[in-house]
């Protein structure tokens, strides 16, 4: 096995920067993958351990930084929307026409807005793409009160109190089902 090849000194005073103004917990991980190599000099086994990874992730880091330099941090990571249909601004672009009647109380269905966001991303869509694209910005399903918000306590208890007592003397008078009066 080769030994290791080192890391400059402005890599590693790079590298302290670039840890204190991480933006988020896998941008600070990525950080301290070549942190801990650079100036503990720890092996790819033990920085996996340490940081949970898989030993191949380790290496195939360590060896971009090598060839590309410590500026392969500072880009952004994998991920994002590789497979979207509009862009974040466009789908609220296309949310504002219909915000209009969701603000005056009205109900918007689902139907027309898969149609625009079709006509928009020129290519058909699931239902539950809209709804994730709802729930992405923020909207979500209204459901109706389980009361009306003007009714009267008192009343309700007045209306049960009076409207109960015609039938139950009946009941009690009617002789039950396959028993014989008499």
């Amino acid at each position: 096995m080769r030994p290791a090849q080192p890391f400059s000194s402005s890599a590693k005073r790079k590298l302290v920067t670039l840890l204190a103004h991480a933006s988020s917990p896998a941008e600070y991980e990525r950080i301290l993958c070549i942190w801990l190599r650079a100036s503990l000099g720890l092996s790819c086994q033990q920085i996996a351990a340490v940081l949970g990874w898989h030993p191949g992730s380790v290496r195939n880091l360590q060896s971009r930084v090598l060839r590309e330099g410590v500026s392969v941090l500072e880009q952004p990571g994998r991920g994002g929307r590789h497979r979207a249909h509009l862009t974040l601004a466009e789908e609220e672009g296309l949310l504002a026409d219909f915000c209009f009647a969701a603000g005056q109380g009205g109900v918007v269905e689902a139907g027309p807005l898969r149609v625009a966001y079709e006509k928009q991303g020129e290519h058909p869509v699931a239902k539950s793409t809209l709804y994730r694209l709802l729930a992405r910005h923020g909207w979500r399903k209204l459901v109706p009160r389980p009361y009306h918000p003007e009714a009267s306590a008192e009343a309700q208890q007045a209306f049960k109190k009076s409207s109960g007592a015609w039938c139950v003397p009946k009941l009690l008078n009617k002789p039950s089902r396959g028993v014989r009066s008499g």
